[in-house]
């Protein structure tokens, strides 16, 4: 049987394209100091594609910025779906880069269920089917846009949703 990839779900900010920064609308709240439409450029980044404020996000109100965690997945999508191009040479990515985002994220979300999950004292079966769901979640290719837009979210989030709800007695007293 193949073993499951595991990718780094650790963001790496350095190897992104500042897609959060980009992508993601938010309005003005205790956690974001402004409203930024969905594809607008935050105020903040400056032209290197770095925070200009990163150490004053809190105090200046930005704290959504701070608690938000990509899991790996700007890093991925900039460097692995799209190969290094970016937003910033063509804007015409940046809807395409934040659609993958959103995917990549959530597939990366299910991953650390899983990773979390296999640290219970599992069963045989149970330690199975968590590599046959990582097989799915972490494919041995690199993604690429269309496979993203493929890929059957919905089904393989049922199914981690399942899985994970049938580890219950884990947690029953």
């Amino acid at each position: 049987m193949n073993t499951p990839r595991h990718p780094d779900l650790t963001p790496d900010c350095a190897s992104c394209a500042a897609l959060c920064c980009v992508v993601f609308a938010f309005d003005q709240s205790e956690s974001f100091g402004i409203d930024k439409a969905a594809g607008e450029v935050c105020p903040n980044l400056d032209s290197c594609g770095r925070c200009a404020i990163f150490d004053d996000r809190s105090r200046l109100g930005f704290s959504g910025c701070i608690t938000y965690d990509c899991h790996g997945a700007g890093q991925r999508v900039t460097q692995e779906v799209f190969h290094g191009h970016t937003w910033r040479e063509d804007p015409g990515l940046t809807e395409r880069m934040g659609e993958a985002l959103s995917i990549l994220r959530q597939i990366h979300e299910k991953l650390l269920l899983l990773a979390a999950a296999e640290k219970l004292p599992l069963g045989i079966g149970e330690r199975q089917a968590i590599v046959e769901l990582q097989m799915q979640l972490a494919p041995q290719s690199d993604w690429t846009e269309s496979r993203l837009k493929a890929f059957p979210l919905v089904e393989i989030s049922r199914k981690v949703s399942d899985f994970l709800t049938g580890l219950r007695r884990h947690f029953e007293r």
